[in-house]
C-alpha cells in the first residue's frame, strides 16, 4: 500500500503562518485577484516578462498554463521560474495528462526549489482536443490524487512510496471547479472531495451566467465549504457573439447563457470589445456579493493588457498593486 491509500491523520493542521504572497492575500481576508499568463510558443524569456508585466500591477499570483487545450507551448514550471526570478508570484499549473506519478513528484519538488509556492492541481484536457492528437495519454493521477500526493509531500514529508524527504516543499494547493458543468445539482459535491484531498483555493470555470454560479454557492455554504476553502471565482472578456459561440460549443466546461450571445450580437461592431469587458465587470460586481467569494480568476486569452482594464473598472484597486510594483521593481534589477 503507498501513502495515497492510507489516511492522513486527523491531528495535522495546516500550518499558522502563511506561506505565499498570495495565501498572505487571502488569509487577510482581502479579495484577491489572479490572472492567466498564457505561456508562449517561444524560448525567450522575454516573451514571458512582457505579457507578465501587464498583469503584474493588478494580480496577487499569475497562473503559467500547462499545455492548456492539449496544445504545446513553453511549459509551466518554465515560465514560473521565470516568474519567481523576476519577482513575480506564479501559480505553477500541473496536469494529469502528460506525466505519471514519478515525473510529476519530482517536478513537485524541483518548483519548490526554485520558489514556487502556489500549485494549481488539475487533470487536464484530452488530447484529441489539442495540436498533438496522437500524443500518449497518461493519467496516471487525475486531479484529487494529484491534490493528495502534494498534501502527502507538504504535510507528511514522505514520496508515494513512503521514502523521506530531506526538506519537504512549502505549497499553497489550488484546483479547478466547474459549477456550470452538469449534473450543477451535484458539483459542491466534486468541490467537497477536492477540498478533503488538500486544495486551499479554487479558481472556477468561467462564469457568464451568475444565478447558476449563486446556486452552486448556496449548496456549497450548506455544507460549509466556503469556510474550508478560499473560492476564486473565473471570469474573461468576450470579444464578440462569434467568439462566444466558438467558447461554448468548442471549450469543454464553458457555459454561456444566450442572454450573453444575444447582448453581444446587438452590439455595433466598434463597440463590441468594450461590451465584452463591460460584461466581464459586471459579473465580478455581482460576484464580490456572494458570501464565500474571496477572489476572482481572469481568463483572457492573449489579451493580458485588458485584465488591467477589468481589474480597474471593477473597482479592485488600488488594493492589488503592491505586489504588482514588487515584481516591477524586481524585473527592472534583471535588466541592468
Amino acid at each position: 500500500m503507498t501513502y495515497l491509500n492510507r489516511p492522513l491523520p486527523d491531528r495535522y493542521q495546516r500550518p499558522l503562518y502563511p506561506n505565499s504572497r498570495l495565501e498572505r492575500v487571502l488569509r487577510s481576508g482581502r479579495f484577491a485577484v489572479t490572472a492567466e499568463l498564457n505561456a508562449p510558443d517561444s524560448a525567450d524569456p522575454e516573451d514571458v516578462y512582457r505579457n507578465a508585466l501587464a498583469l503584474a500591477e493588478v494580480c496577487d499570483g499569475i497562473n503559467a498554463t500547462d499545455g492548456s487545450g492539449a496544445n504545446c507551448h513553453m511549459s509551466s514550471i518554465g515560465c514560473c521560474a521565470l516568474l519567481a526570478r523576476a519577482g513575480y508570484e506564479p501559480i505553477l499549473q500541473v496536469s494529469c495528462r502528460d506525466r505519471n506519478r514519478i515525473a510529476i513528484q519530482g517536478d513537485l519538488l524541483g518548483a519548490a526549489a526554485l520558489g514556487i509556492q502556489n500549485v494549481l492541481c488539475l487533470t487536464g484536457d484530452d488530447v484529441s482536443v489539442g495540436d498533438h492528437p496522437e500524443a500518449k495519454r497518461v493519467f496516471d493521477f487525475d486531479a484529487l490524487h494529484l491534490l493528495r500526493t502534494a498534501k502527502i509531500m507538504r504535510d507528511r514529508g514522505v514520496f508515494l512510496s513512503g521514502r523521506k524527504l530531506t526538506t519537504a516543499p512549502r505549497f499553497f494547493l489550488g484546483a479547478a471547479a466547474n459549477p456550470f458543468a452538469p449534473p450543477q445539482a451535484l458539483r459542491h459535491l466534486r468541490l467537497a472531495k477536492k477540498i478533503e484531498a488538500g486544495a486551499d483555493f479554487i479558481q472556477t470555470q468561467y462564469c457568464y451566467d451568475v444565478p447558476m454560479f449563486k446556486a452552486f454557492m448556496r449548496r456549497a455554504r450548506d455544507l460549509g465549504l466556503h469556510e474550508r476553502v478560499y473560492i476564486l471565482v473565473g471570469v474573461g472578456p468576450l470579444r464578440s457573439e462569434r467568439a462566444a459561440e466558438f467558447m461554448r460549443t468548442r471549450v469543454p466546461g464553458v457555459h454561456i447563457p444566450d442572454a450573453v450571445v444575444d447582448r453581444l450580437a446587438k452590439t455595433p461592431k466598434k463597440q463590441k470589445r468594450a461590451e465584452g469587458i463591460q460584461i466581464c465587470v459586471e459579473i465580478i460586481e455581482e460576484a464580490r456579493q456572494i458570501e464565500g467569494v474571496h477572489g476572482v480568476h481572469v481568463m483572457a486569452y492573449r489579451q493580458e493588457e485588458t485584465v488591467a482594464e477589468i481589474i480597474q473598472r471593477a473597482g479592485i484597486l488600488p488594493r492589488a498593486s503592491a505586489g504588482g510594483r514588487q515584481g516591477a521593481r524586481s524585473r527592472a534589477r534583471l535588466q541592468e
